[in-house]
C-alpha cells in the first residue's frame, strides 16, 4: 500500500484520533561536571536514589554520566514537562556540580579517571558493573562518557489493527505489529542521515577527547584547543563515537523479526580474538568483562534504532522480542542539543513523530547486501561533512546532493505532518511548523543546529569547552531558579527513598555467587 493510501485511512474522522494515542518517551543523559568543567569524580549523589531501581534517574556507562527517563506519554507537553523537572530535581540535590549540556564530553583525564558506574552489591548490580568494566576494556572509557538522547515511539494497537485491515493481512496480530515496526526500522535506517544533518549538534570536541588518537579534526580557526571538521554535524555518530571496527564486521538483518533475533544472536555467541586476549578475569580473579565473545550482551550492539520489548524478571531482550514480538522504537542517534535546556524541545519532538511515521505508513522494501553497505557511509558521510552544499550522498542507482534529497523526503512528509495536525484539531499546526523549519535548515545549512554552535564559539571567540561551560552554568541558573514546589519536591525524594529500599531488598535476596547468577543467566538466554 501507499503513504497516500494509508494518510487517507487516517484522514477520516474516527480514524484520525488513533494518532493522538502515540506514545513517546525520552532518555537523555548528561555528564555531572564539577565548576572547572572536568568530570565529577564523587559518587552517584544518594539523594538522586538509587541508580539500580530508580524508575527515572539511573546512570549510564560512567557513574558521572546521569541518565534522565520520562514515563512514556501520549502528550508532547507532559513528555517535556517531566523531563524538566527531573532537570530541576535533580539541581537541587547537586552539590557545586553542572550538567554538561553537550554530547561531546567536558575535559577529561586519564581514560582510567573515568569512574565505571556503581550498582551495588547484588548479583544484577554487579553484571552491570562488569559490563561496563568490559566496555572500557573494548573501547576506552572515553568513549563512553559522549551522551545522546534515546526517543521512544509506538503507534496504539487499534491503529495497527486499521492498517492490518485495510492491507487486507490475515497473519497474526502481532506478527503483523513486528513486521510492521520492521518496516520502519528499514526506512529509519535508510534516511537516518537526514536526522544527523537536521537535529546534530555536536561539530566540534575538546582536544582532550582524542588524546592519543588518530582522527581527521582540524582545528576551529586559530582555536588549538577545540577541533571540529568545517562542514561536521555530529561527531558522536562518527569514527570518533559510537563504532567500531569490531562490529562494522556484524550484518545484522533488519528484514524480519525472526532475522534479526538469528543474526544478533549469532553476533552473541561469536568469538572475538582481540577480546579474548583481554582475558576473562585479572590475576586477583576479578572479572574484567562478561565473556569475550564480539557482543557481551545485545545492547553493547551500536545502532542507530532499536526494535523494544519491555523484559520481564530473568528474560533477556532477545528472549522479550521472541516470545511476544516488538513493542515499541528506539531511536538511537539524537545529539543532546545545547542551545536549548534539557537538551531538547517540543519542536524537535514533533518533528520526530512525523518522520517516523513517515517511515512507518511508507513502503519499505527489504534490503539487500548492496543497501545495508551504502548506509554507514551515508551517515559517515553526513557527520564529517553534512554542510557542506556539495555533499552527494549514495541513493539507488547513483548519487544524489543531500540537500535535494532532503528536500524531496520534506515534501513526502508534507501530508503526513498534515494529518498529524489534523487529529489534534483544525488549529493545529505544530507538526507542520517543525516540518517547515526543517526545510529551512536544508535550503540554509548555517541555520543547523551545529552550524548555530560553532558560529556561537566564533563570535565569542571562545573554545568549545568555554562555550559549552557558559552553557552549562546558563542552564543550572534556568533550572535553580525554578525549585519544584513542596508537593513535587516531596514526590521526588520518595522515589529515591524507595529506590533505596528496593536496591537493598534485591541485595538481600541473592543466594547465589555471583559466579552461579552469571552460569544460570547464560544457561537462561540460550533457550
Amino acid at each position: 500500500m501507499s503513504l497516500n493510501h494509508y494518510l487517507d485511512q487516517l484522514n477520516t474522522p474516527e480514524n484520525r484520533q488513533l494518532l493522538k494515542g502515540i506514545l513517546r518517551g525520552i532518555e537523555k543523559e548528561s555528564l555531572r561536571v564539577n565548576q572547572q568543567g572536568y568530570l565529577a569524580t564523587s559518587r552517584h549523589p544518594s539523594a538522586l536514589g538509587s541508580a539500580l531501581t530508580h524508575p527515572s534517574i539511573t546512570t549510564d556507562f560512567s557513574e558521572a554520566l546521569l541518565e534522565f527517563i520520562t514515563a512514556p506519554s501520549t502528550s508532547v507537553a507532559e513528555l517535556l514537562d517531566e523531563l524538566d523537572e527531573i532537570h530541576r530535581f535533580a539541581y537541587q540535590q547537586l552539590d557545586n556540580e553542572l550538567l554538561w549540556v553537550s554530547s561531546m564530553p567536558c575535559q577529561l583525564g586519564a581514560d582510567t579517571e573515568i569512574p565505571i558506574a556503581n550498582y551495588g552489591s547484588s548479583n544484577i548490580g554487579t553484571m552491570k558493573k562488569v559490563y561496563r568494566a568490559g566496555l572500557g576494556h573494548r573501547y576506552g572509557r572515553a568513549m563512553q562518557t559522549i551522551a545522546g538522547i534515546h526517543y521512544n515511539f509506538s503507534v496504539p494497537d487499534d491503529l495497527w489493527r486499521l492498517l492490518q485491515r485495510n492491507g487486507d493481512r490475515r497473519e497474526p496480530f502481532q506478527r503483523f505489529k513486528s513486521e510492521g515496526y520492521f518496516g520502519l526500522i528499514r526506512n529509519f535506517r535508510r534516511y537516518s542521515w537526514l536526522l544527523i544533518y537536521l537535529l546534530g549538534a555536536a561539530p566540534a570536541v575538546c582536544k582532550s577527547f582524542v588524546k592519543n588518537r588518530s582522527h581527521q579534526l582540524v582545528p576551529v580557526g586559530s582555536d588549538t584547543h577545540s577541533l571540529h571538521t568545517p562542514h561536521a554535524t555530529s561527531l558522536r555518530m562518527g569514527d570518533l563515537g559510537y563504532q567500531s571496527d569490531a562490529q562494522s564486521s556484524l550484518a545484522i538483518c533488519y528484514n524480519s523479526l525472526q532475522q534479526y533475533i538469528d543474526s544478533l544472536g549469532d553476533a552473541l555467541q561469536q568469538p572475538y580474538a582481540a577480546y579474548d586476549s583481554i582475558g576473562l578475569r585479572d590475576q586477583q580473579g576479578d572479572y574484567l568483562q562478561l565473556n569475550t565473545n564480539l557482543l557481551q550482551i545485545e545492547n553493547e550492539f551500536y545502532s542507530t534504532v532499536r526494535p523494544k520489548r519491555t523484559a520481564e524478571s530473568g528474560e533477556t531482550p532477545l528472549q522479550a522480542l521472541s516470545s511476544r514480538g516488538v513493542e515499541y522504537i528506539e531511536v538511537r542517534c539524537l545529539d543532546v542539543n545545547p542551545l536549548v535546556p534539557g537538551g531538547i524541545d517540543r519542536e524537535t519532538v514533533y518533528f520526530l513523530d512525523v518522520f517516523l511515521l513517515f517511515c512507518l505508513l511508507s513502503p519499505s522494501p527489504q534490503m539487500d547486501d548492496s543497501e545495508c553497505a551504502q548506509i554507514p557511509d551515508n551517515l559517515m558521510r553526513t557527520v564529517y561533512r553534512g554542510r557542506d552544499p556539495q555533499l552527494q550522498l549514495i541513493d539507488t542507482g547513483g548519487e544524489r546532493r543531500l540537500q535535494d534529497w532532503g528536500l524531496d523526503l520534506i515534501d513526502l512528509m508534507q501530508p503526513v505532518a498534515k494529518t498529524l495536525d489534523s487529529a489534534h484539531g483544525t488549529a493545529c499546526t505544530v507538526h507542520r511548523d517543525a516540518v517547515n523549519t526543517m526545510r529551512q535548515r536544508l535550503e540554509d545549512p548555517e541555520s543547523t543546529p551545529s552550524a548555530m554552535l560553532l558560529a556561537q564559539m566564533q563570535t565569542n571567540r571562545e573554545t568549545y569547552y568555554a562555550t559549552a561551560m557558559g552553557m552549562a552554568k546558563q542552564q543550572r541558573e534556568l533550572f535553580v531558579q525554578r525549585p519544584l514546589d513542596d508537593q513535587r519536591l516531596a514526590h521526588y525524594r520518595a522515589l529515591a527513598t524507595m529506590s533505596h529500599r528496593q536496591q537493598l531488598d534485591i541485595e538481600g535476596a541473592d543466594n547465589k555467587t555471583f559466579e552461579q547468577f552469571l552460569a544460570d543467566y547464560w544457561h537462561s538466554s540460550r533457550r
